[in-house]
């Protein structure tokens, strides 16, 4: 399959303060954020060319530009008209938002402090697809050998681009393994996050168990399923979970932005079988975001 270089498309680009051609959104090789990842940045969809919530992910973006030590340099407010005009000035209906933050290049070393900070808003294609058959099958998730790091050594709660590192280099042994994805433990063994969605697991007990999220990401669309559970009377236990409880799992699902409600039907040796508390939750969340 041929790769359409994201460099290269037409299409146009917010990025500070203007409106420009996607081919013309550039910065220089010795940006700081490029050399120290002092980046943060948001992954959204639009549905019916309106943003999922939209509010929240520009709150998060501002909460983990403080957690880089900037703040982003534009009202809440102006930031949802900024990202609908992007969608609209691209003539996107169903897509794809990614609004970045980052440090720029007046200085190059460990400190940082007198950069100017860059914004930029692109989006792009992504049709709302859904098909519950093949959905159903289940993607399959190996178990990564790299953590999420402690409180104590890095950024847990921003979602900042140097956090991605080992979520990469996990995918990449997870393909090289035969796997699509990759579940990630925490730095003392817990349960944590595939690379780059959170997980839910349906056990024994008829709960839905998910591991707390005190080193990575509480991601909004982990938060709009504790919501939509307890509409369903689904109980939710955020937990502590241990690998070995993986052989007490009946059903497991990861939750994302990108993933949506993806089921999963492997971890590592362990097998589930996507069944009708999954398909419920696959079924809910596309009405809920198409506005059905």
């Amino acid at each position: 399959m041929s790769l359409i270089p994201f460099d290269d498309r037409d299409g146009f680009i917010w990025m500070d303060g203007e409106m420009i051609s996607w081919r013309d959104a550039k910065t220089h090789t010795l940006t700081h954020a490029l050399h120290y990842a002092s980046q943060v940045f948001e992954g959204e969809r639009a549905y019916g060319g309106k943003i999922f919530k939209s509010r929240a992910h520009t709150e998060r973006l501002r909460a983990s530009c403080q957690y880089l030590d900037f703040d982003l340099p534009v009202s809440d407010a102006e930031m949802d008209k900024l990202k609908d005009e992007v969608l609209k000035a691209n003539e996107i209906i169903d897509g794809y938002v990614r609004a970045f933050c980052w440090r720029g290049a007046e200085m190059m070393a460990i400190s940082a402090q007198q950069t100017t900070i860059h914004l930029a808003i692109a989006a792009w294609q992504w049709p709302s697809y859904f098909d519950p058959e093949t959905k159903m099958k289940g993607i399959t998730l190996d178990i990564s050998s790299w953590r999420r790091p402690s409180p104590e050594s890095a950024p847990v709660h921003a979602k900042a681009a140097g956090l991605y590192t080992i979520c990469t280099l996990s995918k990449h042994n997870a393909e090289k393994n035969g796997f699509q994805d990759s579940l990630m433990l925490d730095y003392r063994g817990y349960i944590a996050e595939a690379t780059g969605a959170n997980v839910f697991f349906l056990m024994e007990d008829g709960k839905l168990h998910t591991p707390l999220a005190d080193c990575f990401l509480n991601g909004i669309t982990r938060q709009t399923i504790i919501e939509m559970a307890a509409e369903k009377g689904v109980e939710v236990v955020e937990r502590h979970m241990e690998p070995e409880e993986l052989a007490k799992v009946k059903e497991c699902f990861l939750t994302g932005t990108a993933a949506e409600v993806t089921p999963v039907s492997q971890i590592g040796d362990y097998h589930f079988k996507p069944d009708a508390l999954t398909r419920d939750f696959v079924q809910s969340y596309a009405d809920l975001v198409n506005g059905r």
